[in-house]
């Protein structure tokens, strides 16, 4: 019965009128949205709605929480839900936005054996309690070009799919139980020589920040397959092809246009 309720209540979200503030807010901010067909954009326009409508936004350091804010990040956090049919990130409720980079608890462990909590400058975090944190100026800058392979929104959101499953490893739910096979066989490759690599100092295409582990490369692997499709699927077909069945796009055939 609540699943029955909540998709009648997003179905009547999705009938509402798109503010046309709105629209213009995604023109300007999220150039990615433009590269969508018509469908796909109004797609996304609704999942935006049914976001803003169910998430929490809250302003740390200062910050003023403002439309702009909220749906430059809402409609680059919905480019992942296109034609997936799942839900609008169940897990999560709360979008905490600073302004520039933060400092939080950071975890090293010592000679002694002991965690020492040293602050650490950050950009941005998942964690799966519920909460995403951004900052806004990287937020713009991530989202301003779209083929430079390096978006916070996306970043941080891939991680909210992956934590659906219960944890942060690099697998989320798959579409369908057989692709789990193919799923770790290529990832874990992949991982495997982007960590050889970044030990080796090699140039990658993929950012050496997803050698630290599966569920970090997995977020960087999205940040790939939106930003930089055409070499991903050059030089990683098969790792292209499975994020494509994961998210059920294609990128590198969007428009011609991107390289």
């Amino acid at each position: 019965m609540f699943a029955w309720l909540k998709r009648r209540r997003r179905e009547a979200i999705r009938r509402g009128p798109f503010p046309a503030a709105w629209r213009a807010i995604i023109e300007k901010n999220v150039p990615y949205a433009a590269c969508l067909p018509p469908a796909d954009r109004e797609e996304l326009a609704g999942h935006v709605q049914v976001f803003l409508a169910e998430k929490r936004f809250e302003g740390c350091g200062g910050m003023e929480i403002t439309d702009e804010v909220r749906v430059t990040i809402a409609a680059q956090a919905c480019i992942l839900l296109l034609h997936r049919g799942s839900d609008c990130y169940p897990d999560l409720i709360s979008i905490l936005v600073y302004p520039s980079t933060y400092l939080a608890p950071g975890g090293r462990r010592t000679a002694g054996g002991f965690v020492a909590e040293d602050p650490e400058a950050r950009l941005g975090e998942s964690w799966a309690r519920g909460v995403v944190v951004l900052v806004w100026d990287s937020v713009l800058a991530g989202a301003a070009d779209i083929h430079d392979g390096h978006n916070v929104v996306l970043h941080e959101f891939a991680h909210q799919l992956d934590q659906e499953s219960g944890t942060g490893d690099g697998a989320p739910i798959l579409p369908k139980r057989s692709m789990y096979v193919a799923w770790a066989r290529v990832l874990g490759a992949e991982f495997d020589q982007l960590v050889r690599d970044a030990e080796g100092n090699h140039r990658t295409l993929l950012d050496r920040y997803g050698a630290t582990n599966p569920a970090e490369f997995f977020a960087v692997a999205t940040e790939a397959f939106f930003e930089k499709p055409r070499q991903l699927r050059s030089t990683h077909r098969a790792l292209y092809d499975q994020l494509q069945q994961f998210y059920r796009q294609d990128p590198a055939a969007l428009h011609a246009g991107r390289h």
